[in-house]
């Protein structure tokens, strides 16, 4: 299964890169005929709830601004995951909707595909002031383009439970942030009752690749060559590197030592053990944020993503998606698709999306916004995130890895770690090489069908 994968992921490249002869600059025909509705077509990933009701009542908003002249459609086309294998197949077929949204780990596909029209274009012909977040554009700039608009993104942090601190004589006030700190700390967390069995762990994350990557983010690391997949593409996966072998070396021996429980690879039981108060330390999403205040009996606190050591310099890569401009239509139509993405970025909007999904707001002027505001100043662990965000760096260790098969490195990785952590006699180093190995393939054969050497 893994061989035909790799085998039918390059056909849908080898299709994808074929040729372009459909597609526009915007430079032409940007003028609709008189009188033309135009009407854009938008993919997104948002299933029913809070996130797509967002994303609805904005292009209302828009279209009513825009009565006669724009309509925009939206369109939920799966979970990131479908999505995604969706525009692939619609690229092949040649019938992509003028704008979709894609998670982070489509990125280098989207650029090899050669079917988009960076988002730079437009905003250098209009001589438009992005404002956006060094870091937040840093992800998704690629050789000084901007491709794609950062839209829905959020990046890890830390969550402790401040009641769990207090009990146990720490400064609730005062997060771990090394490795060696939450250790220090999960020693006096940990508690068992009168049985033996422990009734609260001191630290607990989920098996996720994406936690992974961010350790090397945050030790100022890269994840894959080529300047993470940015000089030019990825051809190896670095998960084995020093840093990360010490990484899983810890998290291992913390497991052993009973002074962290194992939930597994779903983000969900991580989650579940937080609120139930199993686990006093955690990894999360700033996207967590909203459901561990609400669904917790204690105090809520969060601290910046912890390093392996303190001496490193970098610190986490932004996650989420970004939206797309498809180039396999009129220019008029990329244009309005255009129009709708500056829409979504004025501080008004950007702050009202903020505050009804969670997201960042992803651009400086929107953090001043008095809606914005408010809506931190009611849950100030929020800030936690927006000064993580301030104060890190931007090189392309923070950036973030960008490889054609980013999801099956993630998966490879999280194949390492399960090994790692359940096994009684695997060793870190070993297992990540095997990640490595893994993965090799695939980023062969993805190269191959996009003409890198």
């Amino acid at each position: 299964m893994k061989r035909l994968g790799v085998v039918l992921l390059a056909m849908f490249v080898a299709a994808a890169c074929g040729g372009d002869s459909n597609s526009q600059t915007p430079g032409e025909t940007e003028t609709p005929p008189a009188g033309k509705l135009v009407e854009v077509t938008f993919w997104h990933g948002f299933a029913a709830g809070a996130n797509q009701d967002a994303t609805n009542a904005l292009v209302q908003k828009f279209n009513d601004s825009h009565t006669g002249k724009i309509k925009v459609t939206p369109v939920f086309a799966g979970s990131y995951d479908d999505t995604f294998a969706k525009i692939k197949t619609s690229i092949t077929a040649g019938n992509t909707p003028q704008l979709v949204q894609i998670y982070d780990l489509g990125t280098r596909f989207m650029i090899d595909s050669k079917k988009v029209t960076p988002v730079q274009k437009f905003v250098s012909e209009d001589k438009y002031t992005t404002d956006l977040e060094p870091i937040v554009a840093n992800y998704f700039t690629i050789n000084k383009q901007l491709y794609s608009m950062p839209w829905n993104n959020s990046m890890p942090i830390l969550y402790y439970n401040k009641d769990a601190f207090t009990a146990a004589g720490l400064d609730s006030s005062k997060p771990p942030q090394t490795l060696d700190e939450i250790r220090t700390m999960a020693q006096k967390l940990t508690k068992k009752d009168a049985n033996g069995q422990t009734t609260q762990y001191g630290f607990g994350a989920a098996i996720y690749g994406w936690f992974l990557e961010q350790f090397a983010a945050r030790a100022d690391v890269e994840m894959c060559n080529n300047g993470n997949g940015r000089d030019k593409n990825a051809t190896k996966l670095l998960s084995d590197s020093p840093q990360l072998v010490k990484v899983m070396d810890w998290w291992k021996q913390m497991v052993a030592d009973g002074l962290a429980l194992n939930t597994g690879r779903p983000t969900a039981n991580a989650q579940t053990a937080f609120k139930a108060g199993r686990i006093a330390i955690t990894l999360e999403s700033t996207g967590f944020l909203g459901g561990a205040i609400s669904g917790s009996k204690f105090q809520v606190g969060t601290g910046f993503y912890p390093r392996s050591e303190t001496s490193t310099a970098g610190g986490p890569a932004v996650g989420g998606a970004s939206l797309w401009i498809m180039s396999d239509h009129p220019a008029y139509e990329q244009r309005a698709a255009w129009e709708f993405v500056k829409f979504l970025e004025t501080s008004e909007n950007m702050a009202y999306w903020h505050t009804k999904t969670g997201y960042f707001p992803d651009t400086i002027k929107s953090q001043t916004d008095p809606v914005g505001a408010a809506y931190r100043a009611s849950r100030p662990q929020f800030d936690t995130a927006l000064q993580q965000l301030h104060q890190e760096k931007t090189d392309k260790a923070t950036a973030g890895c960008i490889l054609g098969v980013m999801a099956q490195a993630r998966q490879e990785n999280e194949n390492a770690m399960e090994k790692i952590l359940t096994g009684k006699n695997v060793d870190s180093k070993t297992a990540l090489a095997g990640a490595v190995t893994a993965i090799q393939p695939a980023i062969d054969a993805y190269n191959q069908a996009v003409g890198v050497k």
